[in-house]
């Protein structure tokens, strides 16, 4: 029977799992991704799990390390590394990022959908910003691409020896080291360079009636904000907005199908059975547009990286995952 060596996901690791998890500025719902490995056995978060649920919950699968590299490097398999997981019998499937964990070569990473990271990756101006912010740290900053191989291929032909910062653009952060407390000490090190200041902004009471089905949003004042409401409706930013609200805020719904609708000058509505990781895509993207400086331009991922995203089975079991849960 293969080892596959349960002592590696220590008190420390989980801690650190489920304090990222339960941040709303470093990770939304089922968002983001931690994973430990020694010798040829990785254990990384399954799939439509969340990091939050790490010390309670049995949210990690094992796999093979070597055979998860190969899926890397595209020497076999189909990226996903269903067939490298070490028991046959669970069910879980491991993280859709599963390859670039075994392909860097460090004990411990992990991946969040920092805010603050995001918000200057969305931003031509703000990587130029973000560059000087974390002179000094061994980091790099990798194009947009798919979350999996297409970014696994990015991550491995941008990386240096010394890299442990990975700022992925229109997705989030990436780091990486010998111990739970050497990648800790590294993404508060990030956060605290990137951190942005955040706008207040007030929720005022909705005089009109919502139509069925819908209540007003907390994020409202999005449709309040010119510049807010126009970049909301004009595309989305990073995977996981399209991935459970889809492409950009519609600004109408005839078929009372959408999570969330801006109507401009009055707010957000929010369907009634908008699911957990929907209300969270919501709040984080109303997080992003607090801090973005007014002076700074964004680039969304554009309608065929939304296509990708909304036609790739491995978010499809994602979506399911987390409307089930």
């Amino acid at each position: 029977m293969i080892d596959v060596k349960p002592e590696l996901l220590t008190a420390e690791f989980r801690a650190l799992s489920a304090k990222l998890g339960q941040d709303p500025l470093q990770v939304q719902g089922p968002g983001g991704n931690t994973s430990i490995k020694e010798g040829d056995v990785m254990w990384i978060k399954a799939s439509g799990t969340e990091l939050a649920n790490a010390v309670k919950t049995n949210i990690f699968v094992a796999v093979d390390r070597k055979a998860s590299l190969s899926e890397a490097r595209e020497e076999t398999g189909d990226g996903s590394c269903k067939t490298a997981i070490l028991d046959p019998e669970i069910y879980l499937r491991p993280s859709i990022e599963t390859t670039f964990h075994a392909a860097l070569d460090h004990k411990v990473v992990v991946h969040t959908h920092s805010v603050a990271t995001i918000t200057h990756g969305i931003s031509p101006e703000g990587r130029e910003i973000l560059k000087q912010k974390l002179e000094g740290l061994p980091f790099v900053l990798v194009p947009y691409a798919k979350p999996g191989l297409p970014l696994t291929r990015l991550i491995l032909a941008t990386q240096r020896p010394e890299t442990r910062v990975f700022i992925l653009q229109n997705h989030g952060l990436l780091c990486c080291g010998a111990s739970v407390a050497e990648v800790t000490s590294l993404i508060e090190d990030v956060e605290r360079r990137l951190s942005l200041p955040a706008r207040d902004f007030v929720c005022k009471p909705k005089k009109p009636t919502p139509p069925s089905g819908y209540g007003w949003a907390e994020q409202s004042w999005l449709a309040r904000d010119a510049r807010a409401s126009h970049i909301a409706l004009s595309g989305t930013y990073y995977p996981d907005h399209t991935v459970f609200l889809g492409p950009a805020l519609p600004e109408k719904d005839e078929t009372g199908s959408a999570p969330a609708v801006l109507v401009k000058g009055e707010g957000v509505l929010l369907s009634l059975d908008a699911t957990d990781s929907q209300r969270a895509m919501l709040r984080c993207l109303s997080n992003v547009l607090r801090r973005l400086p007014e002076d700074w331009n964004v680039e969304a991922i554009g309608a065929e990286a939304e296509a990708e995203l909304l036609n790739w089975d491995a978010e499809k079991y994602r979506q399911a995952l987390a409307k089930n849960a």
